[in-house]
């Protein structure tokens, strides 16, 4: 008798989501990174999630001469294949 393989992929780990993000910036200012030194960088899927996270306050993001910030970082979407807070 040969043993049946499962149907099921494997599990990925959960995306990353606007409360890491804020996390790791707020973890990074506590080890004296300024906001202005750092740059959030997403994936396009990420990206999207974030501007349509309905959680978030108005003021968690903004949008002024052609770039995006969240909580006062520099956002930049695509090229990457994982999300990642640069820290300057």
């Amino acid at each position: 008798m040969t043993p049946k393989r499962s149907t099921h992929s494997q599990a990925r780990p959960p995306e990353p989501g606007a409360v890491d993000f804020r996390k790791a910036i707020e973890q990074a200012e506590l080890e004296g990174v300024a906001r202005e030194q750092m740059t959030l960088r997403l994936t396009l899927r990420d990206d999207s999630r974030l501007k349509r996270d309905r959680t978030l306050a108005l003021e968690d993001i903004s949008f002024s001469d052609g770039e995006m910030r969240f909580l006062g970082v520099k956002v930049v979407a695509g090229g990457i294949t994982s999300s990642s807070l640069d820290r300057g």
